[in-house]
């Protein structure tokens, strides 16, 4: 595996080259630029001397080599530099999708960075901010030279004929552009969230695209919503010329955020987090709960960042709840948050990580995932609507070798659709270490693989309490207070796990065969784990063995640890048809493992009566027909 990585580290950076590319080839400024079409669009990729480690690249919208100074030292830096001619779309959905396209084929093709550093002048503005607005993170930073901002701004009341071909590359008419929603100024919080740095680089005296109208809005506008941005304003200088004649200060902007190991870091904060700090600073009283797998479990990032946080508050008594269970997915995650988290009492801040697991474990759809994810973060803030939550992706080797052939995991987009819905913060671990493994940072050796050494867990609690330390940059109010959050209405999965628990062992009838005790592990083969041998479990090896059970809802599962001698379960609900649900895993050749296998998860609404039966057959790897039961799962 190591050399695996080392490989795709190397090819990382070694795309690009002049063979890669299509088209004709010419000389630019000393460099070679390569022509070519893609998604009917005409493109220019200039070529380094020799690639920066990772591929980094500075994509550039309209006005290609009009005062190419600062892509010039670029170059000199290392970086890539990309041109799609989309003129005449005004950065219009269109416009956005052929964007798309092209950076789907840069970097998964070609090796290129994940997150470029765009670039755009003038009209150019509409485009970089439109496509990063849609996509902010697959954006490290933005310089914007003299940038519309706002169609209404420019070409309207300015050029006839651009504003003509606006409309129509909208397909709006005058009336419907006048009220149109949907410009870069009025649409910055996913960058703010994203922590997108902005630089801007105008003519104080600008009368074709005035500050006033875009620049200093944008400004304005941003660093309300907590974003960074710096302008520069040239005095007495009008529209042109563009760009700085010393390109110096708009080269170190693109490489602080672009290859500075920090650059790397991904998060995504909504909400301001406010809520928990109020609680922390002023009630002097918080609950932080850790709902994970393994590597929540294990002494990594969660004891760094609760020290951290701990630091932040030095007289606030919190309770720190550790509800990592080794090899749990976001189903089992789902069920067992009423117990192991919400039972606790009033929790202000919650973290869920399981991106690992519904990965390597679980090998989880799409649709499972949002399915169980959704269902914890409604759970949790129907428990306490003013509940901050963050979602975690921590990463293995899949992860890994995903985003660097530009792909993003199945799982965590997932979690992210889940995230971005719902309005809740994450922090990409995944995304960041792939990146900075495959600049030659630090290997996966000493990253410490799935489960990080102390430098990784160190490099996760650094980018976490980092996340904090952006929500919190100002004062408290004096009048703060903590405030609800609201969710949307319909849920992404009406069938989603958001009254998950599980049901007292006491309320299943258990019928010849069963029992309800500690069982006695001692000739039981296979590894164990002591959480689950120092319990009582409803079990049974008895083909045929049956128990029943009732709730009201529309999904259940049984909570189990599959071990060698994991059997099969016949299942009926409601006195319909049995069918048959294998319990072994991948994993329980050598090890009692914990999983959840759902019998029903798309009942009617309503109360429901499940028979469990043992199966006299079993998996073929299997040597038992046991079932041991740590919880029966409804919803």
């Amino acid at each position: 595996m190591k050399a695996w990585l080392a490989m795709a580290m190397v090819v990382g950076t070694a795309m690009g080259t002049a063979a890669d590319f299509p088209g004709k080839t010419d000389d630019w400024h000393g460099f070679v630029r390569h022509t070519f079409p893609y998604d009917g669009r005409q493109c220019f990729v200039v070529l380094p001397k020799e690639a920066a480690p990772g591929t980094p690249w500075i994509w550039r919208a309209r006005f290609f080599g009009h005062e190419p100074q600062a892509d010039i030292a670029l170059l000199n830096q290392g970086f890539h530099v990309v041109y799609m001619d989309v003129a005449n779309l005004f950065g219009a959905p269109t416009a956005v999708q052929h964007w798309n396209a092209f950076h789907k084929y840069l970097t998964q093709e070609h090796g290129f960075a994940r997150r470029p550093a765009l670039e755009g002048m003038s009209r150019g503005g509409l485009i970089i901010f439109n496509w990063a607005i849609a996509n902010p993170q697959k954006v490290a930073c933005i310089y914007a030279d003299a940038p519309v901002c706002d169609f209404k701004s420019w070409p309207r009341g300015k050029s006839a004929g651009d504003w003509q071909n606006c409309l129509k590359a909208y397909g709006l008419t005058e009336e419907q552009a006048l009220a149109y929603p949907g410009n870069p100024l009025d649409n910055l919080a996913p960058l703010a969230a994203a922590n997108v740095p902005l630089f801007h680089v105008c003519g104080a005296v600008d009368t074709t695209v005035p500050m006033a109208e875009n620049t200093d809005i944008v400004a304005a506008r941003y660093r309300e919503l907590g974003g960074s941005v710096e302008v520069i304003a040239k005095p007495d200088c009008g529209h042109h010329p563009h760009s700085l004649k010393d390109p110096k200060p708009i080269v170190d902007f693109v490489l602080a955020h672009t290859v500075s190991p920090e650059s790397h870091a991904e998060t995504m904060l909504r909400g301001g987090l406010a809520n928990c700090r109020i609680r922390f600073a002023r009630e002097k009283e918080g609950r932080v709960a850790f709902l994970g797998g393994s590597i929540t479990e294990m002494e990594g990032y969660r004891p760094r960042f609760a020290a951290w946080l701990q630091g932040q508050f030095p007289e606030t008594n919190f309770d720190f709840v550790n509800a990592g269970i080794s090899s749990t997915c976001s189903v089992t995650g789902a069920f067992r948050l009423e117990q192991d988290v919400l039972a606790k009492g009033r929790v202000d801040l919650l973290f869920a990580e399981f991106a690992v697991n519904d990965n390597q474990d679980a090998h989880h759809p799409p649709a499972i995932s949002i399915r169980a994810m959704e269902g914890i973060v409604r759970h949790a803030r129907a428990a306490n609507p003013a509940m901050d939550i963050v979602l975690l992706y921590t990463t293995n080797e899949s992860h890994v070798a995903n985003y660097q052939k530009g792909i993003e995991p199945q799982e965590i987009a997932a979690h992210r659709q889940v995230a971005a819905y719902c309005g809740i913060s994450e922090v990409n671990w995944a995304a960041e270490i792939s990146e900075r493994l495959r600049t030659g940072e630090f290997d996966w050796a000493k990253f410490g693989g799935c489960h990080p050494a102390p430098f990784g867990n160190d490099l996760y609690a650094a980018t976490l309490t980092g996340l904090f330390t952006r929500a919190w940059t100002k004062e408290l109010s004096a009048d703060a207070a903590v405030q609800p959050y609201s969710l949307p209405e319909k849920p992404l999965d009406s069938l989603c796990y958001s009254r998950g628990r599980f049901l007292p062992a006491t309320e299943a009838t258990l019928g010849e065969g069963w029992r309800y005790d500690q069982p006695d592990w001692g000739g039981v083969s296979g590894s164990k784990r002591g959480r689950f041998t120092s319990i009582p479990l409803v079990h049974t090896t008895t083909p045929g063995a049956s128990m029943t059970y009732e709730f009201e809802g529309t999904a259940t599962g049984l909570y189990v640890v599959a071990g060698p001698d994991a059997g099969m379960v016949e299942t009926s609900v409601d006195g319909g048809e049995f069918v048959t649900r294998n319990l072994y895993h991948a994993y329980s050749a050598g090890l009692h493992y914990p999983r959840t296998v759902m019998l029903w998860d798309d009942l009617p609404a309503g109360k429901h009566r499940v028979t469990v039966r043992v199966s006299p057959e079993h998996d073929a790897k299997s040597n038992g027909t046991a079932v041991r039961i740590v919880g029966i799962g409804v919803n």
